[in-house]
């Protein structure tokens, strides 16, 4: 018994052997003192040791808290080898952010010409006769007085060469060129063209652009048109009504005559422009429209004014 139990790895030389189960039961006894309270004391003691101390005080936190499930998937683990560091954006130090320095770029001479005529305009008193061109005719009314001019733009080389064809033809057969040709009607156009139609109360619509370079052309078309009793507009834009006569731009435009189906159109046209017309335009001043330095300048010089009065 004893060479089997050897072969066994949990065999101990010095453990005592028994006989039977009597002996064993015996054993236990005389080694172990048992009363009626063990398994209840026992229990208490494992009880006591699993739960928390009754006392007012928390327990520390742990050490290394376990963060909740699908936390560490959001927020990505950062590498302790790379340390924050605050960028220093001075001179010779850390590249610039990304900034917009289009006030910094060299910017062609037109676009500079352009840009210092708008600003002048803002900050410099204009006069009246110069800032009327800034209210212009609304959006709605001047594209219907372009459909209107539009029906009645002038013939172009090929349809003039087509027409004196006819004529020519028509004329040789006997007959008269009124026959073949109806009478034209046509936009007029040309400056002095057009201020001898308004002279002369022959125009019946006069259409003036508001960005004619130099402003002196025009200037005193308004005051013509107004003294002669001729409706007239303020229209955005000398290149589209270049396009109606077949030209790169337009400085005036002028309706005499047209059609009798294009009669109430025109009527209603012109009471349109009549009543969009502000006459108060051509009386009051323009610009004086200072920036946002001037008007702190102002308003600093003025607080320091009111301090030293109370003072």
């Amino acid at each position: 018994m004893i060479q089997n139990c050897l072969a066994c790895q949990d065999f101990d030389p010095l453990a005592p052997t028994f006989d039977n189960s009597q002996n064993r039961k015996s054993f236990l006894t005389d080694t172990i003192p048992l009363d009626d309270n063990y398994e209840t004391t026992n229990l208490a003691a494992s009880t006591s040791i699993n739960m928390p101390p009754k006392s007012g005080k928390k327990a520390a936190p742990a050490p290394f808290p376990q963060s909740k499930a699908g936390a560490g998937s959001k927020k990505a683990a950062k590498n302790p080898l790379i340390e924050k560091r605050t960028r220093n954006f001075g001179i010779g130090q850390d590249i610039q952010p990304r900034r917009n320095l289009s006030r910094m770029v060299k910017w062609p001479e037109y676009v500079r010409l352009q840009r210092q005529k708008k600003i002048l305009n803002m900050r410099l008193k204009v006069p009246p006769a110069i800032a009327q061109f800034q209210h212009v005719l609304d959006r709605n009314t001047a594209a219907q007085a372009l459909k209107l001019l539009n029906k009645y733009r002038p013939e172009s080389k090929a349809e003039k060469k087509e027409r004196l064809l006819k004529e020519a033809t028509a004329i040789k057969e006997g007959k008269k060129k009124e026959d073949v040709s109806k009478k034209p009607y046509a936009v007029k156009y040309g400056l002095n063209h057009v201020v001898g139609l308004i002279e002369a109360k022959k125009a019946s619509l006069v259409l003036i652009p508001n960005d004619v370079d130099p402003i002196e052309l025009v200037i005193f078309l308004p005051a013509l048109c107004k003294k002669m009793g001729v409706p007239y507009a303020i229209i955005k834009g000398k290149a589209r009504l270049g396009t109606v006569v077949h030209k790169k731009t337009a400085a005036v435009l002028a309706l005499t005559e047209v059609r009798s189906e294009d009669k109430s159109e025109l009527s209603k046209l012109v009471q349109a422009v009549k009543e969009g017309h502000d006459d108060n335009a051509t009386r009051h001043w323009g610009g004086g429209i200072m920036g946002a330095k001037a008007n702190a300048r102002t308003e600093k010089k003025r607080k320091a004014l009111e301090s030293a009065i109370k003072i």
